[in-house]
């Protein structure tokens, strides 16, 4: 269609969519204080109307004449609209629940004409009249279809929300893992983190995956066909596959095929954005907004909790006063009986909240029912001031944080004799603050200058 005269504004150009045990598989996040969401507010479309209502609609119906097609006939139906009613629907990819939208809109031509909805599209303008053609474009700068599109959305994300919680408290499931034939019952979760952990093949967090199943049967039947997960190239046999995948580090699925965006939840949140496009705005904004002005922003204060209970306090003289009478635990004593360095104060506090996390006295290893029953026998056994050998919690995979959001690991004093700009490290590596460049150090300490030395 050429020569394009619009009695409305057109819509933006038509995008697709379609495209166990104790292990902590990252850091935990302690509550957000008190600050709840706001109401989204959207504009529905006239709720009096009986089209409005979302009916569970199982075929496509013209907006026009009686034609009914089955919902996988999607691409005849929309033919047909074009060839025989004159009708484009943008974005249609977009719609959430195609067999509503239609319905909906085929109640509202039948009160007022179609030209009271859609844009008109005249063709060959500047020819003979009776060779000119018109046609009408349906799309969301309408408000009322809009409106339409985020509640069909807003339903679906419903739709989708309650599927995931249904599939979190299932235990019926059952299935045998595509790499090592081990069969896991139970969550899912235990399938997922077995193939994390014991295969590196990662295809998400449990919580952001959906229709969890229906994602493991597509990757389980290219599996069976011989295709690698991510390149999608087919092999001769499966040792050739695996051998594939391994050394290509393939073990992973492609991000860019949109076959796999519908069991993601992060592709429902917002209406025509796949997690790409939301990734991709976050990083814009962050870039973009870098020069505003923050003199009227007030950041709320960061409030330590304490390692035993929900206890927080907004100055470390608290929270330290508050475990040492409270529990009995006297951080700062320990570090002073034990000299320990900051790095080791670090590991000893990741450390506690591990084992209290996961409901166990880090000084006998006991297991408990629940953190309360870990904090009781704590201090009635009087071990909340016993620490375990050294080298139970002096390891370096307590250098990162339990709870990623835990103040109490931004204000532990250094030790004694530190020095901000060049601290050693638990095995005498100096450890170089990345604000603070001290060239005669870096100079003096380089492995560089030994080697010019025994070269002259």
């Amino acid at each position: 269609m050429s020569d394009i005269l619009q009695s409305k504004p057109t819509c933006r150009p038509c995008w697709q969519l379609l495209k166990s045990g104790d292990h902590i598989l990252e850091p935990l996040c302690f509550p957000e204080q008190s600050h709840a969401p706001y109401p989204c507010q959207t504009s529905d479309p006239d709720s009096s109307h009986p089209s409005s209502h979302c009916f569970i609609v199982d075929s496509l119906s013209c907006l026009f004449c009686s034609e009914s097609l089955p919902v996988t006939h999607k691409d005849i139906l929309l033919k047909h609209l074009l060839l025989q009613h004159k009708l484009v629907i943008a974005d249609v990819k977009l719609v959430a629940d195609l067999p509503s939208y239609l319905l909906y809109w085929k109640g509202r031509f039948l009160e007022q004409p179609v030209t009271d909805f859609c844009s008109e599209i005249k063709t060959n303008s500047t020819g003979p009249v009776e060779k000119q053609e018109r046609y009408f474009l349906l799309c969301d700068v309408l408000p009322e279809d809009r409106a339409l599109r985020e509640k069909l959305q807003q339903k679906r994300l419903e739709e989708v929300l309650e599927q995931q919680q249904k599939e979190r408290e299932d235990c019926s499931f059952c299935r045998v893992c595509m790499f090592c034939n081990d069969e896991f019952t139970g969550n899912r979760s235990k399938l997922l983190n077995h193939m994390a952990h014991e295969h590196a093949f990662n295809i998400g967090l449990p919580d952001n995956i959906v229709y969890c199943d229906e994602l493991l049967d597509t990757l389980q039947s290219k599996v069976d066909n011989l295709q690698c997960l991510y390149c999608e190239k087919t092999f001769k046999d499966k040792i050739t596959l695996k051998d594939h995948m391994r050394k290509k580090a393939h073990r992973r699925i492609k991000a860019s095929n949109i076959q796999y965006d519908r069991f993601y939840i992060i592709n429902y949140l917002e209406l025509g954005k796949s997690w790409e496009e939301v990734q991709s705005e976050d990083d814009r904004e962050l870039v973009e907004d870098k020069d505003d002005d923050w003199s009227d922003w007030r950041a709320c204060p960061i409030l330590a909790v304490c390692l035993f209970c929900d206890d927080q306090r907004d100055t470390m003289d608290d929270i330290y006063a508050h475990m040492k009478e409270v529990h009995g635990f006297d951080l700062q004593h320990l570090k002073a009986q034990l000299n320990l360095t900051f790095y080791q104060q670090v590991k000893l506090v990741n450390f506690i909240r591990r084992q209290i996390h996961q409901n166990r006295c880090y000084a006998c290893q006991d297991k408990f029912r629940c953190r309360e029953d870990v904090v009781r026998h704590l201090q009635d056994e009087r071990h909340t001031m016993r620490l375990p050998p050294s080298a139970t919690w002096n390891q370096p995979q307590y250098y990162f944080p339990t709870y990623e959001n835990d103040a109490l690991l931004c204000a532990l004093p250094d030790s004694d004799g530190e020095e901000s700009d060049g601290r050693a490290g638990e095995d005498g590596v100096p450890v170089i603050a990345e604000d603070v460049l001290d060239a005669r150090l870096i100079k003096e300490r380089s492995v560089l200058k030994n080697l010019l030395r025994n070269a002259t």
